[in-house]
């Protein structure tokens, strides 16, 4: 693995990226390096420390040949950054995208980061992808690349040092295999090198539906916050896997609305309201929402700028820019993906009167729950689902009570905030070690 927070690696690994994209506005690691650098400056960070925070410590990039179901032997490229460790552990979850770059693998570790230190629990971030369509792959060609994934990176994982997860179109049962390969690289069980398992092989109860929890969690807090009552709340949601699905689910049990739904198939709206359990099933059964057979079909920018209370985008990044922002207006933004919203939109959102739940306070519930499994694997000993949900909700209330006072006592955006909270726990530890 390789260092990379000095000024001249900065320049070497600018250059030398596989897939960055550095000339972007959009690009998610400089995005996360501007929100960063404006919470340093209300924060009056050392320099050195705002300067290592500013870089990955380590990443890791691997070459991962695959025999297909045909014989052929395919190659993949593959990432695993481990953004900072001053808290404890790194944890992130892994990717199979067809467009993934290491630059969207810094941002998403970058947020892993500020993620655990928001929620307050002892881990750094981390987040790993390979490029690839899991779509075009069946279950044994993705089986072998899972493993041969976990062959090139397992020297850097393990309880103590960096525990993966699910993460865009990976499930439980690919976290299966890499705990199985690295069990067997290891020569004994370590069910704890992963998290989001099979109850079978050391998963928690409450895991499927906890990201999606502590979306709705954040959005219950933002609403008495603002004074919206959630009893027939009109709620579009645009993407609708497990997140958004769970979303939708629990959102709907506290009395909202769900009026627009849109995934990869297309956008649906009824001004009735979704069934969202029935809509959750037919996405199991068929993968998308399309053949659901209810509501009028829009395009996604038209569901984005549907009529609702509640604006919930659940799929990747840079999907709320300076050109829909303006159209946007919303009483809540719960930004259930990583980075769904530009910097430049964040001001117009403002000015629109949303109330933004940044990205990695709303989707929080996931990494908060993949903890409690960490903490269930070494202890072996296991929760029930009452002490799961009460320990996620506390988690997660004391977050968004933090970030609401932070951003009242300087006076700035909630993800402004939310940073000033994360960063001040990081930059606090990585002093208080020594190493800057």
């Amino acid at each position: 693995m390789s260092e990379t927070h000095s000024p001249t690696r900065r320049r070497l690994i600018d250059l030398a990226s596989i897939g960055a994209s550095s000339d972007s506005e959009n690009n998610p690691f400089r995005i996360t390096q501007r929100q960063l650098d404006a919470a340093a400056g209300i924060l009056h960070l050392d320099p050195a420390i705002h300067e290592l925070l500013s870089w990955p410590l380590r990443e890791l990039h691997v070459t991962l040949p695959v025999r297909m179901d045909d014989g052929s032997v395919k190659i993949f490229q593959g990432f695993r950054v481990q953004y900072n460790d001053a808290r404890g552990p790194c944890k992130g979850g892994i990717r199979f995208h067809i467009d993934e770059t290491i630059d969207t693998v810094r941002a998403l570790a970058a947020w892993m980061t500020w993620k655990c230190s928001l929620v307050d629990i002892p881990l750094g971030g981390a987040k790993g992808g390979i490029i690839c369509d899991p779509r075009r792959m069946t279950a044994g060609e993705l089986e072998r690349l899972s493993r041969a994934y976990v062959r090139q990176v397992g020297h850097a994982l393990g309880l103590e040092k960096d525990v993966a997860a699910p993460d865009v179109n990976t499930n439980s049962q690919i976290m299966a295999w890499m705990m199985d390969e690295f069990s067997f690289m290891r020569g004994y069980n370590e069910f704890g090198v992963v998290t989001g398992k099979p109850l079978a092989l050391g998963g928690s109860v409450g895991r499927e539906d906890a990201t999606g929890r502590g979306v709705s969690l954040t959005v219950r807090e933002a609403a008495k916050h603002i004074g919206l009552n959630l009893d027939g709340a009109r709620v579009v949601i645009q993407g609708f896997g497990n997140v958004g699905s769970w979303s939708a689910t629990l959102l709907q049990e506290m009395g909202c609305k769900i009026v627009g739904v849109g995934d990869i198939s297309g956008a649906l709206y009824n001004a009735n309201g979704f069934d969202a359990p029935a809509l959750q099933k037919h996405c199991r059964a068929n993968q998308v929402i399309e053949g659901f057979g209810q509501g009028d079909k829009l395009s996604m920018t038209e569901l984005l700028e549907s009529p609702c209370d509640i604006l919930i985008p659940a799929a990747l990044e840079n999907q709320i820019t300076v050109t829909n922002a303006p159209r946007l207006k919303p009483r809540i933004l719960a930004e259930a993906a990583n980075g769904p919203t530009t910097p430049d939109a964040d001001p117009i959102l403002q000015a629109n009167g949303v109330y933004v739940i940044p990205d990695f306070l709303c989707n929080a519930g996931g990494v908060t729950v993949s903890y409690f499994e960490m903490v269930q694997n070494a202890y072996d000993f296991y929760w029930d689902l009452p002490t799961v949900h009460k320990s996620l909700e506390l988690k997660m209330v004391d977050a968004f009570h933090a970030v609401q006072t932070m951003a009242e006592r300087y006076k700035v955006h909630t993800r402004i905030a939310a940073y000033l909270v994360a960063v001040n726990r990081v930059a606090e530890a990585v002093r208080l070690r020594g190493w800057a």
